[in-house]
């Protein structure tokens, strides 16, 4: 049991008429979730966290086995609160990333075509003080530094607890757990993914629609050192990705049907290995995977809303996308920076933080980005799921072009590295307030 889990337990549970008053009740104590709760805490505000999940559950290496790409201004968010140090041992850098259009990965493949783009970090490191284009670190290693964080900091974690209800009036929220215990706040923060309890309590609709594909994910030992290059090779099953991680090791994200997911999951460990290396080649020497493997279903889902009365949400809860840029996580921690940064200078002018008008200007900060990427993946999705030869002449002439322009090309990596636009102060690498 974890020093949280053991304090949440140690509690006494309080009767149906006992109401307990924060300025922020937070659902959900995953990624966004915690970094939201460490963001608002640096504010002054106090928060509590509410998880169906035993916060040490989290912890565990099989509770999820993905890899995420961290761009290098989300990274500086993580410095900001407290993080950065400990995940660095962990980061691998990614100083290039290399994106090939229908080539199976290995020496005994075809050779490059113009379809095909490269993406160097020294191409801007006059603009980014020499950072990478992003961090490959494994999710399991962020839950841990942002738990230890989340300690340090003796913010309130209730786990496990399920929220049963949300009412809200004019002057507060209240969350009614399904112990009977009453969280009142002046907020409630949906942060606990697509299938959001908050969201639904507030009567907010989403849009959206499956792909019929499901990531298979894997971590593997490679022959050789991968050189902090990441490739991704976009196949008519989806993309096929090889992400380079600390200790000579990948993350492999290998995208097909659900049903043949389903099946790669389940295989034996001789007949995974098989395809993986019909898939896989002899790409630095060869793979052994090390750990499980898990399958992800693929789907894309908005929420029509950000806010609702008494009510913001954050993360999966508001937007859940394709991982084919690996920029899911980056949305929601921007999410979480820009909310922190509204109710930090509300709380400062002495506004109620739950008032409409302050959470319009989250929603307006965040919307426009939210939805512009969303769309922008899905369509690269669909441009790049298919093996029709005029979709294919089309993507390979636009990668061709990209790789050639200098200028578009830097453009996409500040993009990607989430340096363009308003940025909210975590992300430049200052304290929320």
């Amino acid at each position: 049991m974890s020093p949280l889990d053991a304090r949440a337990s140690r509690r006494d549970k309080p009767s149906m008429a006992d109401t307990e008053r924060y300025d922020i009740v937070i659902a959900g104590a995953g990624l966004t979730g915690a970094a939201f709760a460490l963001a608002a805490a640096q504010a002054g505000l106090k928060v509590v966290m509410v998880d169906p999940q035993p916060f040490s559950a989290q912890l565990a290496p099989t509770f999820d086995g993905r890899s995420t790409a961290i761009a290098f201004s989300t990274f500086r968010m993580l410095d900001a609160l407290g993080v950065g140090e400990a995940l660095r041992p962990h980061a691998c850098r990614m100083d290039r990333i290399l994106v090939t259009d229908g080539r199976r990965p290995g020496a005994a493949s075809r050779a490059a075509s113009p379809a095909f783009l490269r993406f160097d970090a020294d191409e801007i490191a006059d603009r980014t003080a020499g950072e990478p284009l992003g961090y490959m670190v494994e999710n399991r290693r962020i839950r841990v530094a942002l738990a230890e964080a989340v300690e340090r900091a003796g913010l309130e974690v209730r786990a496990p607890a399920s929220v049963a209800a949300v009412e809200t009036d004019p002057g507060k929220a209240t969350v009614v757990l399904a112990d009977g215990a009453r969280l009142t706040a002046p907020l409630v923060v949906g942060a606990e993914g697509r299938g959001s309890t908050v969201r639904r309590a507030a009567g907010v609709d989403t849009v959206g629609w499956g792909y019929g594909q499901s990531g298979v994910v894997a971590t593997v030992r490679l022959g050789r050192d991968h050189g902090n290059v990441a490739h991704e090779y976009f196949l008519p099953s989806g993309p096929f990705a090889i992400l380079p991680l600390t200790d000579r090791r990948a993350s492999l994200v290998w995208t097909e049907t659900t049903r043949r997911a389903e099946a790669l999951k389940t295989a034996s460990d001789p007949a995974f290995h098989a395809h993986l290396m019909r898939r896989f080649g002899d790409f630095l020497d060869g793979a052994t995977v090390e750990g499980p493997r898990f399958v992800y279903p693929l789907s894309l889902s908005l929420a029509e809303r950000l806010t609702a009365p008494r009510i913001a949400l954050i993360g999966d809860a508001a937007h859940g996308v394709h991982p084919v840029a690996g920029q899911g996580l980056n949305m929601g921690l921007k999410d979480a920076a820009a909310l922190a940064e509204v109710l930090a200078e509300a709380a400062r002018l002495g506004e109620d933080i739950g008032a409409e008008t302050v959470l319009e200007r989250y929603a307006r900060w965040r919307r426009f980005d939210n939805a512009a990427l969303a769309a922008g993946f899905d369509a690269f999705v669909r441009l790049f799921s298919n093996d029709l030869p005029p979709m294919r002449l089309a993507r390979d002439l636009g990668l061709a072009a990209v790789n050639r322009i200098g200028p578009l090309r830097r453009a996409f990596m500040h993009e990607a590295g989430g340096a363009t636009g308003d940025l909210p102060r975590l992300l430049r690498g200052e304290p929320v307030a």
